[in-house]
């Protein structure tokens, strides 16, 4: 709370601190309009009717909005808040606000609020458009967030090709250690999801199986599931939540915090030490880890087979050896390389569009794992269709 009489008027008799607020209108012939405050303007206090002022500006609008507090006991945030009210009011009708006359402090923190412009991406919700407004915005962004992707890639494929050539800049000490949270960390979730995925292909397809006495060929369900498609498929689902939220945090992180405008001024690119690393360590860590996916999903069918339902062990390898051929588990690399490039290319993308505050960072990384998953799913379903045309 300010100081009562910080900005006390000649004229006017002194109040009582426990005064009630009041507002007084006054109109002159040169087109002034005077408000003045008075009373105790503190939270719990009763509010006083200003709909006298809002009509005052808006019938036959004044050219100078003069603010006043020559009988002001007491303030607080709300006497600046419905301060900022009115010279908003004011402002969007053209009219000049004059705040000479109020207190010191008042005037301070007045200047201090709008010294400083609101953030736009603080997570403040706009009024609800209409539909055909939100399409339009959903289009305009959609060809926007196109134009960013190819050029994002545009600049990653440039960045690659200086790697190739030995004229790369970053650290390789970063490159190791990305690899590691990218492949050695992850080996707890993966080896769970897919030990779970392989045992829910196996009860799946010996529900039917079992009914033709066909139990042994849950290997060959399970073997082939998990080497084309369950393996690279939910290894990428995995590195996705991890690896591809992680990347878009961190760039969005130091994107916040003003880094990579650092980078920028010292002449360093940001795609040569901060994308290329990440790129490189999920394309080097994903087949690695697609690889570990289906030998756990085969294990975890292996499991169901020999506990439930009579199967032998030395039968259900048997025949996933005869079922399984190699080019299914190139098949599965290639697919799980190709879900790498998706997963860094997503959570570089949107870590480099962050915003300046917190909350951007947190859509950033969410944003970055709903395009991940969705790039996985389109890329999953074009490769599958094109290898089951060139009968692979």
């Amino acid at each position: 709370m300010a100081s009562p009489n910080d900005g006390q008027q000649p004229g006017f008799p002194a109040e009582s601190a426990a005064h009630a607020p009041f507002v007084d209108v006054r109109r002159d012939a040169s087109g002034r309009l005077a408000v003045s405050f008075g009373g105790d303007w503190r939270i719990g206090s009763a509010l006083p009717d200003l709909t006298p002022v809002h009509a005052a500006l808006s019938d036959k609008t004044p050219q100078i909005l003069v603010l006043a507090a020559p009988r002001l006991s007491a303030w607080d945030s709300r006497f600046l808040t419905q301060l900022m009210g009115l010279a908003d009011l004011a402002e969007s009708r053209g009219i000049t606000v004059d705040t000479a006359q109020l207190p010191r402090g008042v005037c301070s923190l007045l200047q201090l609020a709008h010294a400083v412009p609101e953030r736009m991406d603080t997570g403040r919700e706009p009024d609800d458009p209409s539909w055909l407004a939100a399409v339009g915005r959903w289009s305009q962004w959609l060809v926007q967030d196109f134009r960013d992707l190819l050029a994002f890639v545009g600049e990653a494929t440039l960045s690659m090709g200086s790697v190739v050539v030995g004229k790369a800049r970053f650290r390789r000490v970063d490159l190791l250690r990305l690899m590691q949270d990218c492949g050695a960390m992850a080996l707890p979730i993966v080896s769970l999801i897919s030990l779970l995925v392989g045992l829910i292909l196996a009860f799946v397809g010996a529900v039917q199986l079992q009914m033709f006495g066909a139990q042994v060929y849950i290997a060959d369900l399970v073997g082939l599931g998990m080497t084309r498609e369950m393996g690279a498929l939910m290894t990428a689902v995995i590195v996705s939540g991890r690896s591809g939220a992680a990347f878009a945090a961190q760039l969005g992180t130091m994107n916040v915090n003003q880094e990579i405008d650092a980078f920028k001024a010292m002449g360093i690119s940001t795609f040569d030490f901060l994308v290329v690393p990440r790129l490189l360590a999920l394309i080097s860590m994903m087949p690695i880890l697609c690889l570990y996916a289906m030998l756990m999903g085969i294990i975890g069918g292996a499991i169901v087979a020999v506990a439930f339902f009579d199967i032998s062990v030395s039968e259900y390898i048997t025949e996933t050896l005869r079922v399984v051929q190699m080019r299914h588990f190139l098949i599965g690399l290639f697919k799980g390389l190709v879900f790498g490039v998706l997963v860094g290319t997503a959570g570089c993308l949107r870590g480099m569009q962050c915003g300046r505050s917190a909350s951007a960072v947190g859509d950033a990384a969410t944003s970055a794992v709903v395009t991940s998953i969705v790039f996985i799913v389109v890329a999953d379903s074009v490769l599958t269709l094109v290898f089951n045309r060139l009968r692979l």
